[in-house]
């Protein structure tokens, strides 16, 4: 039997933390809601902004692994580094699967013990991290005849991944010549928009984000597919994965369904008032997959009006940790600040690798240290904080896993999508569109000088311009 990934949510019981928990028949009694709401997404999967659903599986999953396959075969073997241009969730995506898939020493390897080129993913627009960037991929590659550019934009025009492009386009134009779009990549609509315009202009390659398929939940799709097979991961491993979690998150018994009980917890605790959502993983590589869930929460759950157009301000606020560091800096606020927190612990039960204590240092109150693993400790680490913060009546719930690979990765992402979708659905709100988001954009524009967007120029110069509340 394949080994998963599962949830223990004991913690997050009345009869574990007191009237801070909820009650186990509060929790039966929710069985009969989460499975109208279990065959309602099975209606609806595969349609609309639900098609990222279908990724793991056929026909999706062949029309888009198979060229990804192909395109890597190609350009392993000219490839030395690989720079990733986007932001959101064209990036996080990205850096939480190379996180946790490859060493953590993976980028200073030499060539011949890593699964495939470096790689830089430039996920914000801060001049130092691009040049310093720059410079380091100039410095293995001066010609850059050994380095590819995969930019990530389903419309071309988002301000900081095309201001990206056009400097990395640039620069690889000017010191390549004419041959230089063969060192691009692109990952966009793959039909209209200004990006797709770009390609068949310049004749890149290109993969598509799929219709149907928005940033926060593309990560199983080209979007985070691409640069992760390049870089030696095992893609069909992690859609497999994907695939099982998805099984098992379509069954209507809600005893057998990890992503209908976390959902329905998690929300049912934000109407109690624990409205702070932490995802601390006990072991280094996860801690970027803590990033993308940020993004993925806050962003698909923090809405002002629910889909009856009322006022609801609904929406809880995700929180990243990581054990054991953030128990030297978090854990004294979880426990005795204010109870207006559900915690979330990661657990692996095998590391790849292991390290042992030595027993010569023979100190007394160091001696129950001999012999013993590391893994052990970090472990007991964190069984000590879900004890320490049962004690508290903190609830917090644990995701168990056997082991940090593919498969399971993958059933992570996809088992935290499915959650994000069940609990769009109890709060009543669209999980799938980002409204506020758009403010900032278009204002950028404005301050930025894009034609058509001059009153947003003044509407923001005209409110922040000319304060004396300045020291």
């Amino acid at each position: 039997m394949t080994e998963t990934i599962t949830l223990d949510y004991a913690n997050c019981l009345s009869e574990r933390v007191g009237d801070h928990g909820i009650e186990r028949d509060a929790l039966h009694h929710a069985a009969a809601q989460m499975s109208q709401l279990t065959a309602s997404l099975n209606e609806t999967r595969g349609t609309g902004w639900e098609r990222w659903r279908d990724l793991p599986f056929d026909p999706m999953r062949r029309e888009h692994v198979d060229p990804i396959l192909k395109l890597t075969e190609e350009l392993l073997p000219r490839t030395e580094n690989l720079i990733v241009l986007g932001i959101g969730g064209s990036a996080l995506g990205n850096i939480a699967l190379q996180s946790a898939l490859n060493p953590a020493t993976y980028n200073l390897m030499p060539r011949d013990q890593r699964n495939g080129p470096r790689v830089f993913v430039l996920d914000n627009v801060d001049p130092n991290v691009i040049a310093q960037t720059i410079d380091e991929v100039k410095r293995v590659d001066p010609k850059l005849e050994r380095t590819v550019v995969n930019v990530i934009s389903k419309s071309g025009e988002t301000a900081e991944t095309a201001a990206q492009f056009m400097v990395l386009r640039s620069l690889l134009h000017q010191t390549i010549g004419e041959s230089y779009g063969r060192h691009i990549v692109a990952i966009t609509d793959p039909e209209k928009g200004t990006m797709r315009s770009i390609c068949d202009r310049e004749g890149y390659v290109t993969l598509p984000v799929p219709d149907g398929v928005g940033g926060r939940f593309s990560v199983l799709s080209p979007v985070g597919l691409f640069s992760a097979a390049l870089c030696g991961i095992d893609i069909e491993r992690l859609l497999d994965g994907a695939r099982a979690m998805d099984d098992r998150c379509s069954q209507p018994d809600l005893k057998r369904n990890p992503a209908a009980v976390l959902a329905w917890l998690l929300i049912e605790f934000t109407r109690r008032g624990k409205s702070n959502h932490v995802l601390m993983p006990y072991a280094n590589s996860l801690y970027l997959l803590a990033d993308w869930f940020r993004q993925l929460w806050a962003e698909s759950l923090g809405k002002r009006f629910n889909r009856a157009g009322e006022e609801v301000f609904a929406g809880a606020t995700p929180i990243k940790a990581l054990g054991t560091t953030d128990q030297h800096s978090q854990v004294q606020l979880y426990r005795e600040g204010p109870n207006d927190k559900v915690i979330g612990l990661m657990e692996v039960a095998r590391f790849e690798r292991e390290v042992q204590v030595p027993g010569d240092l023979d100190v007394e109150p160091l001696r129950y240290l001999h012999g013993r693993s590391i893994a052990e400790l970090l472990n007991a680490e964190k069984s000590a904080t879900a004890y320490a913060l049962m004690e508290s009546q903190r609830p917090n719930f644990t995701i168990h896993w056997p082991a940090i690979n593919a498969y399971h990765v993958g059933e992570f992402l996809q088992f935290w999508m499915i959650t994000t979708a069940y609990a769009g659905l109890l709060l009543g709100i669209d999980a799938y569109d980002q409204p506020a988001v758009e403010t900032g954009k278009v204002a950028t524009f404005g301050l930025m000088g894009r034609p058509g967007y001059e009153e947003w120029r003044e509407k923001v110069r005209r409110s922040l311009e000319g304060s004396e509340d300045r020291v």
